[in-house]
């Protein structure tokens, strides 16, 4: 048996710690601690509480120091484009925003009195997105002035929890991509834009790669958990995470990243930035390996998610995903990108509102409601495959889906159906074994990416869910 590593898993609704090791060629993971996460309202705010989920993460690690194996090193992966501001004695500056706070609105008109979307779209090849750190950061400019002249540093969420852990500042490369204030397919910031954005440049440190060392655990942190390990940087946004451990060999074939977000698209060399990608509201992030992240972001399970925790969290998602499928025939479609979707009061009452607005047939039951998300959601899948294959002037043979919501048989096959294509559905783990795999690269116990995929494919064959298209 190999060493042992740890990767903390950190998503807009939960977080595990996972441990992993090489064992007669195959990965092993196994989940250490699990917690629930969530957006907190703050004097009207929705906030990030980053101690309660720094505390989650020390209780996991807590938990290893009874094993037998102590691990080498961690790494952090967590959503893209929320931050953290720090003072010069490195302290927290003001509240910890979620990207879903209302505050984000209107922002894309101050970006644009200084720069087209054009233009920003040809800089940094992002999708426009009302949460993006672009508009965040403008809302702090706007709304809190203050905060932001004070800023000495900005940590993207997973090097934030890095400098808790190691007391060491650094920003990661594909974390940092999601900014929409970088160079397209480069580490490095564009200065200009923040200087054209009146927005301070000293507080963007350094780009680092995956695989960086970030440092040693905090002396008193070592000793409260029992023993000492490395911290690296890995493909710290989760979605790059997920798609680096996709073990298919070529490139024929579309990627869905499957959680709280759907993340749909390709792996390309060079970035895709001409108007027709930027109307397409296709988005290019930085991936692992100097990969391209080419991709667009629907709403995903955030709304499946949203109904379970508002009628009944007692069910599984797997039961729930039944109960859609006994309502297969009900008929209303909402667009699921919609912003309306975004953060509802009630989620269940928007969509009735919706199909009300429409005059469709509206949803009463769970059944219903999740109906009504999967086959939107299997729509949307169709619409933006085909975007992709447009850009990129490819036609693709397969749907590769992975993550948490690979499970969804249901919706894989309305997938299937929706996009005329076989969908392959496993690797429910791919963020956490992307995490470990970057880990394992870095320390040398896997010699290069190709072996990494070889072990992936060894390890978690995609046999758990498929679905042809309809004749």
């Amino acid at each position: 048996m190999g060493n042992y590593y740890l990767a903390v898993d950190l998503g807009a609704s939960g977080g595990r710690v996972i441990g992993g090791c090489l064992k007669d060629g195959k990965l092993v993971l196994e989940e250490i601690h699990r917690f629930e996460n969530g957006m907190t309202e703050v004097d009207g705010s929705l906030c990030w509480d980053y101690g309660r989920i720094f505390s989650e993460i020390r209780k996991g690690l807590k938990a290893c120091a009874g094993r037998e194996m102590k691990p080498l090193s961690l790494g952090i992966d967590t959503w893209g484009v929320d931050y953290v501001l720090l003072d010069a004695d490195q302290n927290v500056l003001g509240k910890t925003y979620a990207y879903r706070d209302s505050r984000n609105q209107g922002m894309d008109a101050q970006v644009e009195k200084v720069i087209s979307p054009e233009e920003l779209y040809g800089r940094t090849g992002i999708q426009k997105a009302s949460f993006n750190t672009i508009y965040q950061l403008t809302a702090d400019r706007v709304y809190r002035p203050d905060k932001l002249q004070a800023a000495r540093s900005l940590l993207m969420v997973p090097d934030y929890l890095n400098f808790l852990l190691t007391g060491r500042l650094c920003c990661e490369y594909t974390e940092a991509s999601t900014t929409q204030l970088m160079k397209t397919g480069k580490d490095e910031w564009d200065q200009e834009l923040i200087r054209m954005l009146s927005l301070p440049e000293e507080i963007f440190l350094p780009v680092v790669q995956p695989g960086t060392l970030v440092g040693k655990l905090k002396e008193d942190l070592a000793h409260e958990i029992g023993y000492q390990m490395d911290v690296l940087t890995v493909a710290s946004h989760d979605t790059a995470s997920a798609i680096a451990a996709i073990p298919e060999q070529g490139d024929d074939y579309i990627y869905i990243s499957s959680g709280t977000w759907s993340l749909m698209g390709v792996s390309l060399d060079e970035a895709i930035c001409t108007e027709e990608s930027r109307k397409a509201n296709l988005t290019n992030e930085g991936g692992f390996g100097g990969k391209i992240c080419y991709l667009k972001n629907i709403m995903g399970m955030w709304m499946i998610q949203s109904l379970r925790k508002e009628m009944d969290k007692s069910l599984s998602y797997g039961e729930i995903c039944a109960l859609a499928e006994e309502c297969e025939d009900f008929p209303s479609r909402i667009n699921v990108d919609d912003a309306r979707y975004m953060a509802p009061a009630s989620m269940a009452e928007e969509i009735r509102s919706d199909c009300r607005e429409q005059g469709a047939p509206v949803p009463e039951t769970l059944g219903e409601l999740c109906s009504v998300v999967y086959h939107s959601l299997a729509e949307s899948y169709a619409l933006a495959a085909a975007g992709l294959e447009q850009m990129t002037g490819r036609t693709y043979s397969k749907v590769l889906i992975v993550g948490g919501g690979s499970n969804a048989g249901f919706l894989n096959r309305l997938t299937a159906k929706a996009l005329g294509k076989t969908v392959v559905a496993g690797l429910q783990e791919a963020t956490a074994t992307g995490n470990l795999m970057v880990q394992m690269l870095a320390s040398g116990e896997i010699k290069s990416y190709e072996e990494a995929k070889a072990i992936v494919r060894n390890s978690f064959p995609f046999h758990s869910s498929i679905a042809e298209p309809s004749s």
